[in-house]
C-alpha cells in the first residue's frame, strides 16, 4: 500500500519527466501524460533550454539568490526571536506572543498591499530586497523556534553564564548547535515557500531580468505562442535545488525526530 501511495506521489514528477522529452509538437498533440513514446523520446528539449533559453538561466541564478538570503536571514533572526520569547522573562513577553499568532491568522494577501505601500516607499519596487525583506521575520519560524526552544535544557544556560559566557555566546555556541534540527526543519520549509513563491514577487519585480522562476516561466504561455520545450524541461530543473535542499538537510531532521522519540 506504502508503495502505491508513493507512485500516486511521484507520479506528477514522472509525467513532468517524461513530458520533457518529447517534442514540443507531440506534447501539443497530446498533453503531459504517463505514456512513454520511446521512439520520439530525445534531450533536444535540454539542449535547446542550455543554448537558447533566452533568460532562463536569469531567472534561475535570480531565485537562487532570493531563496538562500531568505533562508539564511530567516532562520537567523526568527530563531532569534523564537529563542527569547522562550527562554526569558521581559516585560511584553506575552503580548509580543500574541501578535505573533495574531500575524500568522491573517493572510499573506491582506498583508500585501500595506507591504506594497511600504516597499515603495522606500524606493525598493524591482529590487531583491522588496521580495527579501518582507520574509526574514516570518511568524511560522518564529512559533516553531520557540515551541523548539522551551524544551531546551535551562541548565546549561545557568552553566554557561557561570563560565562568563555572555548571552550571545550562549545562544551562538551552546543553544543554537542543540536547535539543529529546528534549523533543518525550517530551512526546508523556507526554502520550499521562497523558492515556489510567485505572488508577491509578481508585484514587486517589474523587469524581465529580475523575475524569479516561477515568473519566468509563466511568461513563456502566452496568447501569440507558447514555447512548451523550454517551459516543461525548465520545470524539471526547478526541481532539483528543491531536492539538494532536502537532501543536505534530511539527516539533521531524521536525527531530531529520533531524539524527540527517545525523550518520549
Amino acid at each position: 500500500m506504502m508503495a502505491i501511495i508513493a507512485f500516486l506521489a511521484i507520479s506528477p514528477l514522472l509525467s513532468l519527466l517524461i513530458s520533457s522529452l518529447r517534442p514540443s509538437a507531440e506534447l501539443i498533440r497530446n498533453g503531459i501524460t504517463l505514456t512513454i513514446p520511446w521512439n520520439e523520446l530525445s534531450i533536444k528539449n535540454y539542449i535547446n533550454m542550455f543554448t537558447n533559453a533566452g533568460n532562463y538561466w536569469t531567472w534561475y541564478l535570480n531565485s537562487l539568490l532570493i531563496s538562500g538570503l531568505t533562508i539564511v536571514l530567516s532562520l537567523f533572526f526568527s530563531s532569534m526571536v523564537g529563542y527569547a520569547l522562550a527562554v526569558y522573562k521581559f516585560k511584553g513577553q506575552q503580548f509580543i506572543f500574541i501578535l505573533v499568532l495574531l500575524i500568522l491568522m491573517v493572510p499573506f494577501e491582506i498583508l500585501m498591499l500595506p507591504l506594497y505601500q511600504l516597499m515603495t516607499a522606500l524606493g525598493m519596487i524591482d529590487n531583491y530586497i522588496a521580495v527579501i525583506l518582507p520574509m526574514i521575520v516570518a511568524p511560522v519560524a518564529i512559533f516553531f523556534f520557540r515551541q523548539y526552544a522551551i524544551g531546551l535544557p535551562k541548565e546549561l544556560m545557568e552553566s554557561a553564564r557561570m563560565d562568563g559566557c555572555t548571552e550571545y555566546g550562549i545562544f551562538f555556541k551552546v543553544m543554537a548547535p542543540l536547535m539543529l534540527p529546528s534549523f533543518a526543519a525550517m530551512a526546508i520549509l523556507q526554502g520550499l515557500g521562497s523558492w515556489n513563491n510567485f505572488l508577491w514577487p509578481l508585484v514587486v519585480l517589474r523587469s524581465n531580468t529580475m523575475f524569479t522562476l516561477p515568473i519566468g516561466l509563466s511568461t513563456l504561455l502566452t496568447p501569440y505562442g507558447n514555447n512548451y520545450d523550454v517551459l516543461i524541461a525548465g520545470s524539471v530543473m526547478t526541481v532539483l535545488p528543491v531536492i539538494v535542499l532536502f537532501l543536505i538537510f534530511q539527516r539533521y531532521f531524521i536525527s531530531g525526530l529520533a531524539v524527540g522519540g527517545v525523550k518520549g
